[in-house]
């Protein structure tokens, strides 16, 4: 049985290195040295699905220090916990994303951070050969602080063989109906803020009848490089505005895609659009294949300038 540590309450041993936490505080108290080096990812997850194969999807992205923020009842295969941080966090209980990314963020100043829920994969251009950490690095060099991503909505190709619409086996993604508007400036009479875009595609504008209109956008800054300050916003952009563009003012940028299963799992648990919907698939539907080559031609992602 594990024991809570007496020089550092909330905090508990691992077999391995890796700890778990009881409480957000206890690791921010903590400050494990390979979260504050980075590149770490945070995995907050909502519900128990997938969260085995969101933790070795992040992990064999070459992510330093992976943290899993979950409620403490929510099982993982002991393998992986000898490999991740936990934080015992229910995100069902007003604990919010970005208020725990913005706590996060003090304490890692410098260190590239990322941020998605269980059930999403990050893909980045050429990440079967190149790993996050690499990305990174070159995207540093063209001093930029933050990257755009695209969530890309994944669903299951059989509604039937799986009622919660998540299926690793048998997942599928729309390959066009994608689209951006300019973004609008409130501060300034409106008019479009310079190298911002919203995006809208996927499940959430297919069924947008059923989807809160501030909801509808595909876009995050999910990875980003965290300083003193810094701000996560509820709509996923920062109140730093240069962390909010898709590119520099020189030439294009690398971006980065995150396949999600997250809207189909809750358009399908929603009882005012579950019994609408007896499949996703529809004529612009393709097998999802796994492999960055497939976003990349589909347009879902930029190389920039990295070659």
């Amino acid at each position: 049985m594990q024991g809570k540590r007496r020089d550092s309450p909330g905090r508990q041993d691992n077999p391995d290195k890796f700890m778990r936490f009881n409480t957000l505080s206890a690791f921010l108290s903590a400050k494990p040295e390979a979260f504050l080096r980075g590149p770490s990812a945070m995995i907050f997850a909502e519900d128990p699905v997938e969260i085995d194969s969101t933790l070795r999807h992040h992990l064999d992205a070459g992510f330093r220090s992976v943290v899993l923020l979950a409620h403490p009842d929510f099982r993982i295969d002991p393998k992986l916990d000898a490999r991740i941080e936990r934080v015992d966090f229910d995100l069902t209980r007003g604990e919010t994303l970005e208020a725990a990314v913005n706590r996060m963020i003090a304490i890692a100043p410098g260190a590239w951070l990322y941020y998605c829920y269980n059930a999403e994969y990050l893909f980045h251009p050429f990440c079967e050969t190149r790993s996050v950490g690499e990305m990174l690095a070159f995207h540093t060099e063209e001093r930029r602080d933050a990257m755009l991503t695209y969530v890309v909505d994944l669903y299951a190709g059989d509604l039937d063989a799986a009622p919660d619409a998540v299926s690793l086996e048998d997942a599928w993604l729309d390959k066009s109906g994608y689209y951006a508007l300019a973004r609008k400036d409130a501060a300034n009479h409106y008019h479009p803020k310079e190298r911002q875009l919203d995006f809208f595609g996927g499940l959430r504008w297919r069924y947008e009848e059923h989807v809160p209109h501030n909801r509808r956008r595909i876009d995050r800054i999910s990875l980003f490089r965290a300083r003193p300050g810094l701000t996560l916003q509820p709509d996923f952009t920062f109140d730093d505005e240069e962390y909010n563009t898709y590119a520099c003012k020189w030439h294009n940028n690398l971006t980065a895609t995150i396949c999600s299963f997250r809207a189909a799992k809750a358009l399908k648990r929603n009882p005012g659009s579950t019994y609408e919907i007896g499949n996703f698939r529809w004529h612009n539907s393709a097998p999802f294949e796994w492999h960055s080559r497939q976003l990349l031609d589909l347009g879902l992602m930029e190389p920039g300038q990295w070659f």
